[in-house]
């Protein structure tokens, strides 16, 4: 099963503050701020909606086409890419602009002032489906996550008219978009993708109930963070998976992003949408024990143990057939 995801790709620059911002504010003279901060540490990680789904998918031994677009800077995050199994052919390298960078500080108060460069990103919308298609031999599925939103409905758009199958996910760009576009996006998707408060936005902004929508899509995939995930079909009774045990909570971010990784796979491999879930859920935790959203390993006697310890026996045979 070919699938090709496409969003951001980014880097994320983070430094920390020893003191406080709250120290360095005058009062009086906020309507004219010009400040510096001599800052401790810079940590540059690989980030980006489309490259952390590729990056978990390649870590599990699926071979996903990552579709977005980039800046003559982005080769030594394209090798990191591909040593881990994805497949950059299909990025679009910009000359213009800088991959998109999202450059934030935070103090010893955990406040944080943070700017987001989109650079090449809006580039993303000169991408062409089809194009992507015919390198590879056929798209079976086309995840479409956050990215310039110009690109978002071009690809939606694309998949319908040429009846590619389509999984939407909006997740951050939802708070940006109004119900016109969330509709165009949602329409005919063959999986939608939210979390708990997405899911209640969507509903809200398109004036769609639960019902409307679940006629309008395939699968509705709802992660309910500590909760795991629900997932509903038209007609069907809901289905609810609980993530295992964590062995630390180190750092959410990404955590989405690795869980449609691992589901993504899990119907790469054919497998039910319960196990599909469940390898979704597993990898998802291994993100929130570590820091950064591609720094975990993914050791598949470590894995499959503790899917074993969470699933049992018969669903960790079905993935282990899968894995290697």
């Amino acid at each position: 099963m070919r699938i090709a995801v496409s969003g951001s790709i980014a880097t994320d620059h983070l430094m920390t503050f020893p003191g406080r911002f709250a120290d360095q504010l005058v009062a009086d003279q906020l309507h004219t701020v010009s400040l510096s901060f001599l800052v401790d540490s810079l940590d540059v990680r690989r980030g980006g909606v489309a490259a952390n789904v590729c990056f978990g998918m390649g870590c599990l031994g699926a071979r996903p086409i990552l579709v977005g677009a980039a800046g003559e800077d982005f080769e030594e995050y394209r090798a990191w890419l591909d040593r881990h199994g994805v497949d950059t052919e299909s990025v679009r390298i910009s000359t213009t602009a800088h991959t998109a960078r999202f450059v934030c500080t935070t103090d010893a108060d955990h406040n944080q002032i943070g700017s987001f460069y989109t650079g090449a990103m809006s580039e993303a919308r000169l991408i062409e489906l089809q194009a992507v298609a015919e390198r590879v031999g056929g798209l079976d599925l086309v995840c479409i996550g956050a990215d310039d939103p110009e690109a978002m409905i071009r690809h939606t758009e694309e998949c319908r008219t040429r009846g590619i199958p389509f999984a939407a996910d909006f997740s951050q760009q939802i708070a940006r978009m109004e119900g016109d576009d969330i509709r165009v996006l949602t329409e005919g998707a063959t999986y939608l993708f939210t979390n708990e408060y997405e899911k209640g936005l969507v509903e809200s902004k398109t004036g769609w109930s639960d019902a409307d929508i679940l006629d309008r899509v395939g699968t509705r995939v709802t992660t309910l963070g500590a909760k795991g995930v629900r997932i509903d079909r038209k007609g069907e009774e809901p289905l609810l998976v609980s993530p295992p045990e964590e062995e630390a909570k180190v750092d959410p971010t990404g955590v989405g992003d690795a869980f449609r990784a691992g589901f993504l796979t899990g119907l790469s491999w054919d497998v039910s949408l319960e196990r599909a879930a469940q390898v979704g859920c597993m990898l998802a935790t291994l993100v929130i024990e570590t820091l950064g959203t591609q720094e975990y390993e993914l050791r598949r006697g470590h894995f499959m143990e503790r899917f074993t310890k969470a699933y049992g026996d018969a669903a960790a045979a079905e993935v282990q057939s899968h894995l290697g």
